[in-house]
């Protein structure tokens, strides 16, 4: 019997990635977050006419996690990209610094338009897939990207923007966040009146980067369901960004989604344990810690030589995505990889986005369906951006909310 058993799985084992292979081909991953406008932004001074898509980024002097040929070796057939700013930008160069972004998406799409073309729609996701290309679609990373005005907000929908997440890595005097102090308590009756033209406007409130009465109260006031476009398991990673069971099982009644991300500080404790042993070390030696692998400073690459970096794995990723299937419910879980907003290395064997028929392969030996892992790649955001957008359509005829932020 155990002869037969071993018989069975090697006969199995070469034909999960012929079927993830076929799957993905059919229902390619809708994935929730990528930062690549930041790094283009940042490492090639928002030239983008200057960074070949096309070509392999990881030969760059500012090396990348995305590019076209991983993107279809991934099968990535749905892209969020995010228009992130830092927190610490405020005020109106928050609206310039977003209108930028956007600018430099928008760019990169029209430079690649056999690879490319710009989303706002589920029905745009479908028709876009089915030309051969990957659905690009835009989310604004944080509140203080709109300066307190819903007018801004209005204004971000038009050119396209499909979420915001409410808040980023600081408090706003409206909504808090999960690293920061509170000032809000939740939601002030401002941050419940962005959610409310949200919803009228139909863009997706996204709660990754909230705190945990942020959530709670994003919840309570939403008609539409809501994303996490990028956040894991608190149960199995604790860190302040992961979400807790208890929102888990509200996002889930809320009928919306969590996009599991694939940065290891939010997968694994022992990672997290050994960066910041890694980081305090950097500090007390005087060298950036935000650099990783043999472009380090010299004695950081002495030290990780010492100290060898946990193994975080696709096998990892599954462990998150199957938690959140299971508090949720697996019509409630997606992929938000994070990537090039991943500091330093993603799971083993998943440095880029062609890392994510990895982590379903995991997942079909574990016994998930092909209904399931479809659910996973592409299913469940999309049920969530038709509904969102239903609500959107009933709300038709309603003005505008007329709010500003108090001063």
């Amino acid at each position: 019997m155990i002869a037969l058993a071993l018989l069975a799985a090697a006969q199995a084992a070469p034909a999960i990635p012929a079927r993830i292979e076929r799957l993905l081909t059919r229902a390619p991953v809708i994935d929730g977050h990528n930062d690549l406008a930041w790094e283009i932004r940042e490492g090639a001074n928002a030239k983008v006419e200057t960074v070949d898509l096309k070509a392999d980024t990881t030969k760059r002097p500012h090396p990348l996690q995305t590019d076209i040929p991983r993107a279809r070796a991934g099968h990535l057939g749905g892209q969020f990209w995010s228009v992130y700013i830092p927190a610490s930008i405020t005020g109106p160069a928050a609206v310039e610094t977003t209108l930028e972004e956007i600018d430099i998406v928008r760019r990169f799409v029209a430079a690649n338009p056999d690879a490319f073309a710009m989303a706002t729609t589920a029905d745009d996701i479908r028709r876009i897939q089915k030309s051969g290309r990957i659905a690009s679609l835009l989310g604004v990373e944080g509140g203080h990207q709109i300066d307190g005005r819903l007018s801004v907000l209005r204004e971000y929908k038009a050119l396209g923007v499909g979420y915001m997440t409410l808040t980023h890595s600081k408090s706003l005097d409206w909504a808090d966040s999960a690293t920061d102090g509170p000032r809000a308590n939740g939601l002030s009756d401002f941050g419940r009146k962005v959610v409310a033209e949200m919803n009228r406007i139909g863009m997706i409130v996204d709660v990754s980067h909230v705190s945990d009465a942020t959530m709670a109260a994003a919840l309570a006031a939403s008609k539409a369901p809501v994303m996490a476009s990028h956040s894991s398991a608190r149960a199995l990673a604790d860190a302040p960004r992961n979400i807790p069971d208890d929102l888990l099982r509200a996002i889930g009644a809320n009928g919306g989604v969590v996009m599991v991300n694939f940065y290891p500080a939010f997968l694994s404790r022992q990672w997290r344990a050994w960066d910041k042993a890694r980081t305090d070390y950097a500090k007390s030696v005087g060298v950036p810690a935000d650099v990783y692998g043999p472009r380090s400073a010299a004695p950081l690459v002495a030290w990780d030589a010492a100290h060898p970096e946990p193994l975080v794995t696709a096998a990892t990723v599954a462990d998150h995505v199957a938690h959140v299937a299971r508090v949720a419910g697996v019509d409630h879980v997606g992929i938000g990889g994070d990537y090039d907003g991943i500091s330093g290395t993603g799971p083993v064997g998943m440095k880029g986005v062609d890392g994510y028929p990895k982590v379903f392969a995991e997942l079909a030996r574990r016994g998930w369906s092909d209904t399931d892992l479809v659910k996973l790649s592409q299913g469940n955001i999309l049920r969530v951006m038709e509904r969102v957008e239903a609500v959107a359509k009933a709300s038709a005829g309603m003005p505008p909310v007329d709010a500003t932020a108090p001063n």
